[in-house]
């Protein structure tokens, strides 16, 4: 396992990082809040940047570990602790990781999580919390062996979605799970109405900083180190944006044109709306579609650094009866609400808030939509049917399913490198494989 971020220097700076990571990691374990809502607002209490990249170091990796660190700790522990100390057993959590994962010297990762204690007033869990730590010390080896026996507490999944991919994907299972838990890498896409790939990368390397093309995506670049990305070269003149290589696929399956009527549902917060747009040199008439009005201020945001044109509004993809104008689509890119299970490694919540009636409920709503916007595509128009999923029941199952009910859907075979193909229609991408989230697509055509 690769070590994180080194120990703030002084001992309050260190204690109040630990303080504030069991904070934001019991609000997203206990309270259910996402990790995406939950850190920046803890993160947002810090002025120096050393401590923020420690606590976010210890949050993100003691959630991504968070079932093997709980298989760890409950050998150490004699009997369970009662509902209402959550927040120690979380506490013995974040130290094990530190420990485990992070660079943190074995001495400090146990007195300074027990120094925490003293900001819980739970003054008698002091000596359970240092003596936890300090048995695993002396035993670590057999004690992760011992963890490791069980898959999904290795590699640190919920059994459920263990059990679902182990199904999925009989020889590939354990290469997910494994890219899950790995750091995602920051990839960016070049606004190519700006100017080439080449040129933003040599912009990059003039300022020292180390980045390649991205091995599939013709517009994608890969930096080697993540960081500010409002420090970078063409930011403010809107020169790129974040997007992972997988998702860049997108627009260029569809292939935008300039004058074409293009429908982007569930848009926010806009990579793939702006990236149409920059495709056809912003000359495509796009239409993005929202349902969370909160999220539009953000695809505005977007559009405007991007310095881009695109109708917008706040509307519920299945209920086009409400935001329709009656005039037909040429294309329809449809990035479907999902499980999320393709991009865990950026948002290791995931595994711990999705649960299999998510899923159920999720296929019907895709069904839903993709039935209420099929008769908004012209005769001959193409529909992009996406998710960031690798569930089979969200992306191949729910394609077959809608091909055999609409008789005028007709698959258009994809040929997208590392990707994995099916007897049923689609093309998945799985996690890791070129660096990349794991991502699903299928085009349809309409016959004429």
């Amino acid at each position: 396992m690769s070590n994180q971020s080194a120990n703030p220097s002084t001992q309050n700076s260190a204690l109040n990082s630990r303080f504030i990571a069991l904070k934001i990691c019991l609000t997203v374990i206990q309270k259910g809040r996402s990790l995406s809502q939950s850190l920046p607002e803890g993160l947002a209490q810090f002025q120096d940047r050393r401590e923020r990249g420690f606590t976010q170091n210890l949050v993100i990796g003691t959630l991504r570990w968070q079932m093997r660190l709980e298989a760890i700790r409950d050998q150490l522990l004699k009997k369970k602790l009662k509902e209402k100390d959550e927040d120690i057993n979380q506490l013995i959590l974040l130290g094990l990781y530190q420990i485990l994962y992070m660079e943190t010297p074995e001495h400090a990762a146990v007195s300074e999580t027990v120094a925490v204690v003293q900001k819980l007033k739970k003054p008698w869990a002091k000596a359970l919390v240092n003596g936890v730590l300090r048995n695993f010390l002396r035993d670590q080896e057999n004690i992760c062996a011992e963890a490791d026996l069980k898959p999904a507490q290795k590699y640190s999944h919920p059994q459920w979605l263990f059990k679902a991919l182990r199904k999925a994907y009989p020889d590939d299972w354990q290469s997910i799970m494994q890219a899950n838990n790995e750091i995602a890498p920051l990839t960016l896409r070049v606004n190519t109405i700006q100017q080439s790939r080449d040129a933003f990368i040599e912009k990059l390397q003039s300022q020292d900083i180390i980045a390649k093309p991205h091995a599939t995506a013709p517009q994608g670049v890969v930096l080697e180190t993540s960081t500010d990305i409002t420090q970078l070269p063409t930011y403010e003149e809107g020169g790129f944006s974040v997007q992972d290589g997988a998702a860049q696929q997108a627009a260029n399956i569809l292939q935008p044109k300039a004058d074409e009527h293009i429908l982007d549902a569930c848009a926010a917060p806009g990579g793939k709306t702006t990236h149409l747009l920059e495709l056809s040199a912003n000359k495509a008439k796009v239409f993005a579609l929202e349902k969370e009005p909160e999220r539009i201020d953000r695809l505005a945001e977007n559009l405007h650094r991007l310095d881009l044109q695109a109708d917008y509004a706040a509307g519920d993809a299945s209920c086009p009866e409400e935001w329709w104008d009656n005039q037909l689509f040429d294309k329809i890119l449809l990035d479907a609400p999902c499980s999320a299970t393709g991009i865990i490694r950026r948002h290791p919540d995931i595994k711990w808030h999705r649960t299999p009636e998510d899923i159920e409920t999720l296929v019907e709503t895709q069904a839903s939509i993709l039935k209420a916007l099929w008769p908004l595509l012209k005769p001959g128009g193409k529909l992009l049917y996406a998710t960031c999923s690798v569930l089979p029941e969200e992306n191949t199952l729910q394609m077959q399913d809608f091909i055999e009910s609409e008789p005028t859907a007709k698959v258009i075979p994809l040929n997208l490198e590392a990707t994995i193909t099916f007897e049923t229609p689609g093309n998945q991408y799985l996690p890791g494989r070129f660096a990349m989230d794991g991502f699903f697509y299928c085009l349809l055509e309409k016959s004429e």
